[in-house]
């Protein structure tokens, strides 16, 4: 019975002792920067309209969380500046042709799915919004400041699935990504979009 009472006495000790034994074990350089990310890019997205295709570029922040080593989850904004388009516009037996600015403001939060190491690639898949403004001389007795079905002010909804490769330094590193930026505007409307720019890791 004492010698019982000697191990179990033993046994919880060492239970005792083993996380503190654990916590003084050095962390790998690795793990301390894999909490999550922040960074910084440049924006560019090929909007297409009815009226055609347009440039639009801009720049934009992200940060991300990780869940775990493979999977991010992440929120970013990007505004996209200024760019003067043209339209042309119908109005019965009436057509016009006009000019217009757009800007566009995009929210977006979903998943990235990475591999681990200096040299990373990932795939990832979010939702959100796109905002746009549209600013203009009225079209002639139509629909005022519109550009290619786009009204100023217009929100719609976003999906946008993607790829791409990130060079890491430390804490630091490049991150490129391309994708389609699908629209859900009238109908859906598929945009190319590429981004790239600094990366901290933390």
């Amino acid at each position: 019975m004492t010698r019982l009472a000697i191990m179990a006495v033993l046994s919880l000790c060492f239970a005792a002792l083993a996380p503190a034994a654990l916590a003084q074990m050095p962390v790998a350089p690795e793990a301390q920067k894999n909490h999550g990310n922040l960074g910084a890019y440049l924006d560019f997205t090929r909007l297409s309209t009815s009226s055609g295709a347009a440039n639009m570029l801009g720049f934009g922040g992200r940060i991300g969380f990780n869940v775990q080593r493979h999977i991010v989850l992440e929120g970013e904004v990007a505004y996209d500046f200024q760019r003067s388009l043209t339209s042309t516009i119908t109005a019965g037996s009436l057509t016009s042709t006009t000019s217009a600015d757009v800007k566009m403001l995009h929210g977006l939060f979903g998943f990235k799915i990475q591999t681990t190491g200096s040299t990373r690639t990932f795939a990832l898949l979010k939702g959100g919004f796109v905002n746009f403004g549209v600013s203009g001389p009225a079209n002639a007795g139509a629909i005022n400041n519109q550009i290619g079905d786009i009204v100023n002010g217009h929100t719609a909804g976003v999906l946008y699935p993607g790829g791409g490769v990130e060079f890491n330094f430390g804490k630091f590193g490049i991150r490129a990504e391309a994708g389609d930026e699908i629209m859900f505007l009238s109908n859906k409307q598929n945009n190319f979009r590429a981004t790239i720019g600094p990366n901290f890791r933390f």
